[in-house]
């Protein structure tokens, strides 16, 4: 149903919604995004960053422990 939307099909819908919401509400809204969208990556880049730190400590450990026995 939506692969025939095209160019202007896009830029009709952009209009209307435009007229409904009006511009400063839109502008608003994509501020918002913005902001979600960079803290998502935030999250997420502090959560890579925890399980490295966590696998850090778990070789350092490993390598104690090795070093014990020997």
């Amino acid at each position: 149903m939506l692969n025939n939307i095209g160019l202007p099909g896009l830029l009709l819908i952009a209009v209307v919604v435009l007229v409904l919401f009006g511009r400063g509400k839109i502008s608003s809204l994509m501020g918002e995004v913005g902001k979600g969208i960079t803290a998502f990556k935030r999250g997420v880049d502090d959560g890579k960053q925890e399980i490295e730190d966590s696998l850090d400590s778990n070789r350092d450990e490993a390598t104690a422990e090795e070093k014990d026995r020997a």
